[in-house]
């Protein structure tokens, strides 16, 4: 079988194609003040920033920045999880934030610092880890 030649003819006018809507560099919305929840489990550490009334503005976590296994518990990977989402955070204005704590892992602490590093202001620290008033069930005892 032989090659089959096709000739297209190029238009000399121009075409000018509708221009979209370029995506600014910086957020239009300012937020002055926020609220950053921590979860911080034995395997990972989940970070989200949301603005007084609780819309979530922006969220990362150990795994989402590419720490994988057993290193996603550690307080390293949770203080660069603080710092990414520092650093996000810095076009939208934020001055001052809340922070709400959940859970009981090793990257509680080291998630806030890395936050706070990048000059945010912590208004207050709010524990909300639950904790059982009365414990699991006792074993049922033993017949012989």
């Amino acid at each position: 079988m032989a090659k089959k030649e096709t000739v297209t003819k190029k238009s000399t006018e121009k075409k000018e194609a509708p221009k979209a809507a370029a995506p600014s560099a910086v957020s239009k919305k300012r937020f002055d003040f926020g609220v950053l929840y921590v979860q911080s489990t034995y395997n990972n550490t989940k970070v989200l920033l949301t603005d007084k009334d609780g819309n979530a503005l922006m969220a990362s976590s150990a795994g989402a920045l590419g720490f994988k296994g057993a290193k996603k518990g550690t307080p390293f990977a949770a203080a660069k999880v603080g710092e990414t989402l520092a650093m996000k955070a810095q076009p939208l204005g934020l001055k001052e934030i809340a922070v709400v704590v959940k859970g009981t892992g090793s990257g509680r602490e080291s998630a806030i610092r890395g936050f706070v590093s990048k000059g945010i202001i912590i208004s207050s620290i709010k524990d909300v880890t639950p904790v059982p008033f009365n414990g699991p069930k006792p074993k049922k005892p033993r017949r012989v």
